[in-house]
């Protein structure tokens, strides 16, 4: 993700991409003093006369679209999911449970199976994020992006929770829901339930899979978009486009 990733958060480093002409505190000096007035004498004066607020927050805007596509391609590719530790998602609880006895009686396997699906359905819904994504970045102010630049380390990956956090959970549910049935996650559901209650005494399990999978899939979003912002912040990266070579150069 480190090496696929084209900045996240490039403006809100405070850093150089190449070359450490500054310390972090006086190039977000620099730049606030840049949104705030362009004119401001206490600030570098190749700085202010290089850069405008709308370029920095052009540049902020390029670096955000670019590294939330990079999240959500790789989140949303086969095994975006079920292949990483950090955000695999789990089986619900009760089915956890239900596994732990399952197991005694050599019935684990198809729990596993069902588990998969569920990744594989989050997989398929991640994309979804893509255009909310874009949607929030486009309608940034000014003002959004000198909040991003000036806040704390998770500022952006905040404020696209905040904006786009309540609709990517309700545009991904029927999503997850049409993944999750086009995965056979539904009737492996119904094979494990039915195996499963045909053990002696053991205890009735119920499981709402489309919602387990929508939050577990907007938290993985969310987690990856922190920990880009997390990267950039704190590693030099390489300019790629005319914009952040602008934003970047000074």
């Amino acid at each position: 993700m480190k090496h696929t990733a084209v900045v996240l958060i490039c403006l809100a480093i405070g850093t150089p991409v190449s070359v450490a002409a500054f310390s972090l505190s006086d190039l977000k000096d620099a730049a606030k003093a840049v949104i705030e007035d362009n004119t401001n004498s206490g600030a570098s004066s190749s700085v202010l006369s290089a850069l405008s607020s709308d370029e920095i927050t052009a540049g902020l805007k390029e670096a955000l679209t670019k590294g939330s596509n990079a999240v959500v391609s790789q989140l949303g590719a086969a095994k975006g999911f079920s292949a990483d530790p950090a955000i695999r998602i789990p089986l619900p609880d009760s089915l956890i449970k239900a596994r732990k006895i399952a197991e005694k009686v050599g019935l684990e396997g198809t729990f596993d199976d069902l588990e998969l699906k569920l990744n594989e359905a989050a997989e398929k819904a991640t994309p979804k994020a893509r255009a909310l994504f874009v949607s929030a970045i486009k309608d940034m102010s000014v003002s959004d992006a000198q909040g991003i630049l000036q806040g704390p380390d998770n500022a952006a990956t905040e404020y696209f929770r905040k904006t786009t956090g309540e609709e990517l959970a309700s545009q991904m549910r029927p999503i997850v829901d049409q993944a999750l049935a086009d995965v056979g996650a539904a009737n492996t559901l119904k094979s494990v339930l039915k195996k499963y209650n045909a053990i002696p005494f053991a205890p009735k399990v119920d499981a709402d899979l489309t919602g387990h999978v929508v939050d577990k899939g907007t938290s993985g979003i969310f987690h990856y978009l922190a920990e880009e912002e997390k990267t950039i912040r704190e590693n030099p990266v390489e300019r790629t486009t005319e914009i952040l070579q602008r934003v970047f150069s000074n």
